[in-house]
């Protein structure tokens, strides 16, 4: 893969100390865009390289892509030389993440004090669980932590019976583009004054944050106007339906949609009921609305359903597998997936960024690198020579 001047974030250096995905997610949306993201990985290595299936041990499929356009560097930081080596690392470098809690950062040297010293013009982000200066600071964290305490797993409660857990890590991944935003805010910060400064990303307020955007309704005012919760997402009926042949999402929305929905299932009756005529009494009767559309779902296919939505504007889309994504007409258009070639992992599915830029795109520069595969190209660049770095066999290992 060779660069191109084209690249956004081209010129950047930015130290990823970040493990499983919520760093290493956020690094990588910085990598796509161009920086030089070097991972920096102890002897052990990032524990999510322990997950398959792989063709070679710690390089799963999703490390493929959470990866990709990186370069890996293996420092113990037990070790008093590759502490010397990160410092000298930390001096040539605009950015440093981790995902370490305040007390083992301030141990290792990677607490804002410190790293200051070093380089006062460094962007510090420290991606952690919860907020360092509440009760929880040094909690341990995981996704399903977050999604029990940020209100989201109680959200399941009134559809459902039971809280419940979303079956993808949203949390992380939202935390993680929460760390790439924060750390571009702060780079523009620093290229009009010269200022580094140190970010923390807590995962928790974030993912709290996120979830009240409709959520948080009545209860933003003071007193409180009602309960919390947004009304047509809690109800028990929004979910996909049975089609005649398979699920589909079936979303009329406006009023010209609900109109043409009623003429489609032949009940022209229900367009003059005063109920459904306007947004805001549709809201306060959802549950009987969804209820016609589970009834009449099954009575045409979901193509059907899907052509007659199209030809008027009614959102709605078939339910789609994660294998049917590969084939759908859209993705296939354009051009989401791409089969590439690793250099020793074979054969794999690319994932585009979604993002594109008219004058910068993103592109893949560099497949993901095994676990310190650039521990001497990297140290090379920082100044030492190449007997002292043909010594450091307990880092290539």
């Amino acid at each position: 893969m060779t660069s191109t001047n084209l690249e956004l974030l081209s010129g950047l250096r930015i130290l990823d100390m970040t493990t499983v995905i919520m760093g290493p997610y956020g690094t990588r949306l910085l990598a796509d865009m161009g920086a030089d993201v070097i991972k920096i990985e102890g002897p052990g290595g990032d524990s999510f390289r322990a997950y398959g299936p792989y063709n070679n041990e710690g390089m799963g499929g999703s490390i493929l892509n959470l990866h990709r356009n990186k370069r890996s560097l293996s420092l113990d930081l037990k070790d008093a030389k590759d502490r010397a080596a990160l410092d000298e690392l930390i001096k040539t470098s605009d950015v440093l993440i981790h995902n370490l809690r305040p007390a083992p950062a301030s141990r290792l040297g990677l607490d804002w004090a410190t790293i200051e010293s070093i380089n006062p013009s460094l962007v510090l982000c420290a991606a952690r669980g919860f907020a360092s200066d509440g009760p929880y600071g040094n909690k341990a964290a995981y996704d399903d932590l977050i999604q029990a305490g940020s209100g989201f797993a109680s959200l399941f409660e009134p559809a459902f019976g039971a809280p419940s857990y979303a079956p993808t890590s949203w949390c992380d991944k939202v935390a993680g583009q929460a760390i790439a935003y924060s750390v571009l805010g702060a780079l523009v910060h620093r290229f009009r004054t010269g200022q580094g400064q140190d970010i923390e990303v807590p995962m928790f307020e974030t993912a709290i944050d996120f979830m009240l955007v409709e959520h948080f309704g009545a209860m933003a005012f003071e007193p409180a106007k009602g309960p919390p919760g947004f009304k047509r997402q809690l109800a028990a009926g929004r979910k996909p339906y049975r089609t005649a042949d398979g699920w589909a999402c079936l979303l009329p929305y406006s009023d010209t949609n609900w109109m043409d929905f009623f003429d489609f299932i032949d009940r022209p009756a229900l367009k003059q009921e005063p109920r459904y005529a306007e947004i805001s009494s549709r809201v306060l009767n959802i549950d009987e609305l969804y209820a016609i559309i589970e009834e009449e779902a099954p009575r045409f296919t979901t193509s059907a359903w899907i052509d007659f939505c199209d030809s008027k504007s009614i959102p709605a889309m078939p339910v789609l597998s994660f294998e049917e994504i590969l084939e759908d007409k859209h993705v296939l258009a354009t051009g989401l997936f791409e089969i590439v070639e690793h250099p020793t992992e074979g054969t794999y599915k690319y994932i585009r960024s979604p993002v594109r830029f008219g004058r910068t795109p993103s592109i893949l520069r560099r497949h993901a690198p095994t676990r310190g595969q650039h521990t001497e190209e990297i140290l090379a660049e920082i100044g030492l020579s190449p007997n002292k770095v043909a010594n450091r066999e307990h880092v290539l290992s």
